[in-house]
């Protein structure tokens, strides 16, 4: 069995799907590719058992067959060749490989492609499709607020909710929460599931090289996305997620407005004197002015610093984690960010100032600390 490809096209086409390779798999073959040969056509996929990634493109090849070729060495001297063709020959009896180039011959033993996991099957699957940006910017938006407790393994993904009004995703981990909602998509039927943080960074590492239209094949257990040529099935998070509308605080009268790069940049400067376990800053605000402020009483540090704002409401202080408030101030483009509150003990609610992209809402909140007086 023998086919000849490209070496610039099969590493561009494996490094699309590598990250789903895991480096400490519990089965040996999860450590390999799938190459599955076609007459001109090549499919390579990765699995990690949870998650299953696939590609397509053409070659040159009359037979048809399959072998498990292990990925790091393939990867790596894929890596160290310019542009050129290489043959591949597999001995179907052994499953030894052979790549042969202009610079030599190279040998690895393969595996029978046979015992390669197949990915499921979706059966009565419902089926959206979303722009590659759309969906890119999602998971962007929203990743970085999923939790990693296993105890708690819902709030560990993204929450797809599915509407035929829009498209909302959701992710929190008890002290922050992102809802990241768009008008200007929308599903034929109400669902909705909780996608695994995985397979998320893998989707938004390929969507943000393709401009295709992905679409979401869905069941109660999996789900696929295809785009271009690749292909991504993996289990979902199994459970009901939290009813995060009732965390939202409804009425906030006390509404700031405040440059966002200014006011990131205050916190983390300030943030160096907070102390190392709460993480905590306080913001003080009266008038026109926010103080931005932390301490570290067992080591004497503190520090203060004054931001010019716009504040409609009551003069109040309240505390926040450092690190939460960094990572929300980091994932919005605005020039001005709003941060709406009711009472110190309350979640804080951060706006963008105004809208980035047509029909795109975005809402993060993030859980007060309470302070030390």
């Amino acid at each position: 069995m023998k086919f000849i490809v490209s070496s610039q096209l099969l590493l561009k086409n494996l490094q699309a799907i590598s990250g789903v390779v895991s480096t400490n798999n519990t089965l040996p073959i999860l450590d390999n590719f799938l190459f599955d040969i076609g007459e001109n056509q090549l499919t390579v996929s990765g699995s990690d058992l949870e998650t299953t990634m696939t590609t397509s493109f053409e070659v040159t090849s009359k037979e048809k067959g399959q072998v498990a070729i292990p990925a790091r060495i393939l990867l790596d001297l894929l890596k160290s060749f310019p542009d050129t063709p290489i043959t591949f020959s597999v001995n179907k009896e052994t499953h030894a490989v052979r790549f042969t180039s202009e610079y030599g011959e190279y040998n690895v033993a393969g595996l029978n492609g046979d015992e390669f996991p197949k990915a499921p099957e979706l059966e009565a699957a419902a089926s959206v499709t979303v722009a590659s940006d759309l969906l890119a910017r999602a998971i962007g938006k929203t990743i970085f607020a999923a939790g990693n407790d296993e105890l708690r393994p819902v709030m560990s993904g993204v929450y797809f909710e599915l509407s035929s009004d829009n498209v909302t995703f959701v992710s929190t981990d008890a002290h922050k929460l992102v809802k990241y909602k768009r008008t200007d998509a929308k599903a034929d039927a109400g669902a909705s599931f909780i996608m695994p943080k995985k397979p998320l960074n893998l989707l938004k590492n390929v969507l943000s090289t393709e401009e295709a239209d992905v679409t979401v094949d869905y069941n109660d257990t999996n789900a696929k996305f295809s785009f271009g040529s690749v292909k991504l099935v993996c289990r979902l998070i199994d459970g009901r997620y939290p009813n995060y509308e009732a965390v939202i605080p409804k009425e906030n009268p006390n509404v700031l407005t405040v440059n966002r790069a200014q006011f990131l940049n205050s916190v983390k400067r300030v943030s160096y004197f907070s102390n190392k376990t709460t993480h905590q800053v306080r913001l003080k605000i009266a008038g026109s002015e926010l103080h931005v402020s932390a301490e570290d009483p067992d080591f004497s540090n503190n520090a203060d610093e004054r931001l010019t704002c716009s504040y409609k409401g009551n003069d109040m202080s309240i505390g926040f984690n450092s690190r939460f408030l960094m990572e929300m101030l980091s994932n919005v483009e605005t020039e001005d960010v709003i941060l709406e509150m009711s009472e110190p003990n309350r979640a804080g609610i951060l706006y963008p100032g105004e809208t980035v992209v047509e029909g795109e809402q975005l809402l993060m909140l993030v859980m007060p600390v309470m302070l030390n007086n």
